[in-house]
C-alpha cells in the first residue's frame, strides 16, 4: 500500500491517494480543491482510481470531487447523513449547501452511501469503514492495513470542533474512545496537519485521554 498525502485547499486539507501497488487502482479520500494537483498526481503514476471516499461532507473536503469524478469515472461513497436529499438546489459555491443544510453535500445523483461495517475492495486493498460522528453527523474513520483514516474526527494532539451544524461533544468523546479502543496500534492520517499513531494519540492527546478517562 503506497500512500500520498496532498494538502489542498486554503484549509489545507489533507487528500490522500491510496494505491494498490500491484493492480495500480487506487482510492482517493477527501479531494478538497487543487483538483489538477490530485488528477497530475494520478495521471503521472499511471494509477486507475476506483473509488473517491468522503470522510464527511464539509466543503473544504469535497471541493474537487466533481472535477475528479468527470475525469476518472470513479465512484463517490458518503454517509447518508452528510448528505443535503430536500430536492431544492440549495448549493453555494463548491456545492456546500446554504441555510439549515449548510454543512452538507448536494446529493447530485452521483453519490453512493456507506455506512457502518461497509467494506469497499480496491485491488488487494480493503477499506472498512467506521462511523465516528461528533465533528458531524456522518463523520467516518476509514481503516485500510495499519491505517486509519480519521477525517475531522481525530488529529494529532487534538480533535475535531464540534459547534458546527451536527457537531456535539459527548458524541465526539464517545468517537475518540471508540477508537482509542482498537487493538493494536495505527498510523493515523487526519483531514489537516501531520500524520501521527494511534498509540501516540492515546498517551498525549488530551481530548482522548479525557474520552477514555485516563
Amino acid at each position: 500500500m503506497l500512500i500520498k498525502t496532498l494538502p489542498v485547499g486554503m484549509l489545507e486539507t489533507n487528500c490522500y491517494i491510496v494505491t494498490d501497488e500491484d493492480s495500480k487502482k487506487c482510492a482517493v479520500i477527501d479531494p478538497g480543491a487543487d483538483s489538477n494537483e490530485i488528477l497530475d498526481y494520478i495521471e503521472s503514476n499511471g494509477l486507475t482510481p476506483v473509488a473517491v471516499f468522503l470522510t464527511h461532507g464539509h466543503y473544504d473536503h469535497h471541493m474537487a470531487l466533481d472535477a475528479v469524478l468527470e475525469d476518472t469515472g470513479a465512484a463517490a461513497y458518503i454517509h447518508e447523513s452528510e448528505v443535503n436529499r430536500s430536492g431544492q438546489n440549495t448549493a453555494g459555491a463548491g456545492g456546500i449547501s446554504a441555510g439549515s443544510s449548510r454543512h452538507k453535500l448536494d446529493d447530485n445523483g452521483k453519490l453512493t452511501f456507506y455506512s457502518e461495517g461497509d467494506v469497499i475492495d480496491i485491488g488487494s486493498l480493503r477499506f472498512k469503514v467506521f462511523e465516528t460522528p461528533g465533528h458531524s453527523l456522518g463523520s467516518v474513520t476509514l481503516q485500510c492495513e495499519d491505517a486509519l483514516f480519521t477525517g475531522d474526527t481525530l488529529f494529532r494532539l487534538e480533535c475535531g470542533r464540534t459547534d458546527l451544524e451536527g457537531g456535539d461533544e459527548d458524541t465526539m468523546m464517545r468517537s475518540l474512545k471508540r477508537l482509542a479502543e482498537f487493538d493494536g496500534d495505527y498510523e493515523v492520517y487526519p483531514g489537516h496537519a501531520e500524520a501521527s499513531t494511534l498509540g501516540y494519540e492515546r498517551s498525549f492527546n488530551r481530548y482522548m485521554k479525557h474520552a477514555t478517562g485516563s
